[in-house]
């Protein structure tokens, strides 16, 4: 069973890549491209990691409230500050909560915005000794018979303990781990070539299939040429991929059937749309205009595809496992998990047809196996349905080009 509703949250995710594809395309047009897809610069303290330590700052600053609160009673704070502090007695006062939460601010701060650990050992520790002092006084102490109070303070300070550790093991490694990833695949992308050439793209420098014209006589005799000495297996890899390439061809002309879904809040009218394929569920449909020529985007996302890491962060990486034929390649992606590690990550073999035509530029794709990837138990082997990239070419301004993708995916 499919699950669209998964896959509307992931094509939605994917707008923001789909702009900045549009803005990093359109700028490098007048910039050198030499520092496109250059490695972000890196910030001294993640966006989630400065959250988690404002978080921990009000952990104490809360503790301390309610502490304050609670001595400020009939007797007076100074009055009762001597009988906790001085006279301290652990059966009857707050005083080692207060210090308790600061045990905690201090060392998490120190081991999380100071020495920027990335492992969860550290607030494990403070965990443990928060859990189990505060269980050992409710159990021996007398903090109960002072009222709200004594219920108050041990049950906030044992939630927000537990509140950090979720968000430091959920949110703030795993998000780091997810950017550490990202930033070291557009370093070594950066590091072996350039995406974009300040000159005109000579035919040497990418791979690129012969121009095609569907349903004619040509693109027949072109590949029947080709293929006599492709193998079986090979030919049945062309066989999906044509049959993809028709299923991709017949969405496309019934554009006017489309639902419409969803539509990003900028300037460039990205929006989404879904559509029903017979044997094949619903589809989803994302069209964006991009600010950049439709050969750019041909050369860097069709012709690219291990490179799709670089735009979508959703995808964690991206194989050429091998080239068919002139028009055709398996590819085996990876879909980084979400959720904190609550939805696993999936893998997918696919093989992908592209096609150049006088007005658009096609890369067409359907799920099938390989022997090079057989199903791992670290993913959830997933099942990609027809599907692909189109790019259309504007008549009047060649700088300008429509970007369609089409998602069809069994998550399992």
């Amino acid at each position: 069973m499919s699950k669209p509703t998964d896959l509307q949250h992931d094509l939605e995710r994917s707008l923001p890549a789909i702009a900045s594809i549009s803005t990093s395309f359109s700028q490098s047009q007048g910039f050198s491209p030499y520092c496109y897809f250059s490695p972000e610069k890196r910030k001294a303290i993640s966006d989630v990691r400065r959250t988690f330590c404002l978080f921990v700052t009000f952990d104490l600053l809360f503790i301390s409230l309610l502490w304050i609160i609670e001595l400020n009673t009939k007797d007076g704070i100074q009055k009762n500050l001597e009988n906790e502090i001085i006279k301290y007695s652990f059966k009857t006062s707050f005083f080692d909560i207060f210090v308790l939460a600061f045990f905690r601010f201090f060392v998490l701060l120190l081991a999380y915005a100071i020495v920027k650990l990335r492992h969860w050992w550290v607030i494990a520790i403070t965990t443990l000794v928060s859990s189990a002092f505060l269980i050992v006084k409710v159990i021996l102490s007398e903090l109960l018979t002072k009222g709200a109070f004594g219920y108050l303070l041990p049950i906030v300070s044992f939630v927000i303990a537990w509140l950090e550790t979720w968000f430091l093991d959920f949110k703030v490694l795993t998000q780091e781990a997810e950017e550490e990833r990202w930033y070291l695949a557009a370093q070594a992308v950066a590091s072996r070539s350039p995406l974009l050439y300040p000159r005109a793209l000579s035919e040497g420098q990418f791979y690129s299939p012969p121009e095609s014209f569907a349903g004619s006589d040509n693109e027949s005799d072109e590949e029947g040429a080709g293929r006599n000495a492709l193998t079986a297996q090979e030919k049945e890899y062309v066989r999906q991929g044509k049959e993809a390439m028709e299923v991709v061809d017949q969405i496309l002309a019934q554009e006017e059937n489309w639902k419409f879904e969803k539509n990003n809040a900028s300037d460039f009218g990205d929006v989404v749309y879904t559509f029903e394929i017979p044997f094949h569920g619903k589809t989803f449909i994302l069209k964006a205009f991009l600010q950049c020529s439709a050969e750019t985007v041909y050369q860097e996302v069709i012709l690219q595809p291990e490179k799709m890491i670089l735009w979508n962060r959703t995808v964690a990486a991206c194989q050429i496992l091998q080239r068919v034929e002139d028009n055709t390649i398996v590819s085996y992606d990876v879909a980084a998990g979400a959720a904190g590690g609550v939805i696993s990550p999936r893998d997918f073999v696919n093989v992908r047809r592209i096609e150049r035509r006088r007005d658009r530029y096609i890369s067409s794709g359907i799920s099938t196996t390989h022997s090079l990837k057989p199903p791992l138990s670290k993913y959830v082997r997933g099942e990609n349905g027809p599907g692909g990239f189109v790019v259309l070419k504007c008549p009047s301004n060649p700088r300008v080009c429509t970007f369609i993708w089409i998602l069809n995916t069994d998550l399992k």
